[in-house]
């Protein structure tokens, strides 16, 4: 009964510890994005500081901060819960070793000492010359060879568990120690959460005496964008009117890119190499005063490191490069129906009617207090799309 409790043990063991195991490596992959996430986002507001002491742009770095702190904090109780889980199935595992060795130990014992009051072997032979007929003789001398060989499996199968129940409890050490670990860590990341929160209320305390040059500010940018959405709009409304027209002649090559490029929704490369958002796509409210509704998003701003590159996400072709008054030098991409695009460059190293493929630079950032910024928009012909559903995790 105990031996067969055993094997069903190490087989839901070796199932469920294989799944539990490739989940830790999973949730450990996660955290250790977050944690790259948070991580940069040190290194801008270090940069950010050096230019200003206290902006929206500070703040939202912050508050992106706070965002990845509680995912991280939520990952980590996830990995604690997941190897206490796997300590209590090992703990059970042992358990069960210690008995199948006592077992073992105790059949042993019992083996030798028969073997021992029956040690003469003239004893032995004599039992299988007595045998009646040579069938009997051949029943004996095997069964005197396979208690011989009860034996010798007897004692491979304790050498056996007694190395598997050593590597079993040092894994259970090892898992033990990582929980702690976890639980040091979580308490590490509990302090740093409390002095980010402590540090946004200090910022929202200082920029909320500047209300009157905030608005100004949010009336110039609201211009700026309405600007260049409706520049973005005109140019997509006039690519859609042109493909309607019977002289269009890539409407299949389109098609097929435009398929291509629809398959990797979810997928897409970053259009920088390295970045963080830090305003997402739609309506949002203003960080600070609550009664200011922020200009519609058709895109996402990613805060990148200065002087960074603007990174094709998709092979297409350069539909066009603008310049408008707070978003510097726009460069439009064209993918079939689909279509990027990427402002706030310094220096465009494309021209209008270029190839250009996944990953191709397209030119160089502008600075933005001590770093760069990235405005990235995607649409589908002439509906706006979140870029964030797009672009890989």
């Amino acid at each position: 009964m105990l031996k067969r409790a055993l094997i069903l043990l190490v087989f839901i063991t070796t199932l469920f510890g294989g799944v539990e195991a490739q989940s830790i490596s999973e949730q450990t992959k996660r955290r250790e994005e977050i944690e790259r996430e948070i991580a940069f986002l040190d290194r801008q507001l270090a940069a950010n500081k050096s230019k200003q002491l206290a902006s929206t742009k500070e703040l939202n770095f912050i508050q992106r901060k706070i965002t990845n702190r509680k995912r991280l904090l939520s990952q980590i109780e996830s990995e604690i819960q997941t190897i206490d889980l796997l300590s209590v199935r090992k703990a059970k595992e042992i358990d069960l070793l210690n008995s199948d060795l006592s077992n073992l130990k105790k059949r042993y014992s019992h083996l030798v000492y028969n073997a021992y009051k029956h040690r003469d072997r003239t004893v032995w032979i004599l039992y299988v010359l007595a045998s009646d007929n040579l069938e009997q003789g051949y029943r004996r001398w095997s069964y005197l060879k396979s208690y011989s060989q009860a034996l010798k499996t007897n004692a491979k199968a304790i050498k056996e568990r007694s190395i598997r129940l050593r590597d079993e409890v040092k894994r259970l050490g090892d898992m033990r120690m990582e929980s702690l670990k976890m639980q040091k860590k979580r308490e590490q990341e509990y302090k740093s959460l409390a002095q980010e929160e402590k540090r946004a209320r200090d910022i929202i305390s200082q920029l909320s005496k500047k209300e009157r040059e905030f608005r100004g500010q949010l009336t110039e940018k609201r211009r700026e964008m309405e600007r260049l959405n409706r520049e973005i709009e005109r140019i997509l409304a006039e690519a859609a009117k042109e493909k309607k027209s019977v002289d269009y002649k890539e409407a299949a090559a389109d098609r097929a890119l435009s398929d291509k490029f629809e398959n990797n929704k979810g997928r897409l490369p970053w259009p920088v190499k390295e970045g963080v958002i830090i305003e997402q796509f739609g309506q949002h409210i203003h960080p600070v005063f609550k009664n200011i509704k922020l200009p519609f998003n058709n895109g996402v701003n990613i805060s990148t490191t200065l002087n960074a590159q603007a990174i094709c996400v998709f092979d297409g072709v350069v539909k066009q490069i603008l310049v408008m008054p707070g978003y510097n030098q726009c460069v439009l991409v064209q993918h079939g129906n689909y279509y990027t695009f990427y402002t706030k460059l310094e220096r465009v190293i494309v021209k209008s009617g270029d190839a250009v493929k996944t990953g191709q630079p397209l030119g160089t950032l502008a600075e933005a207090e001590g770093n760069s910024v990235l405005h990235f928009q995607l649409w589908s012909g002439t509906t706006k799309q979140n870029p964030e559903h797009w672009i890989s995790r």
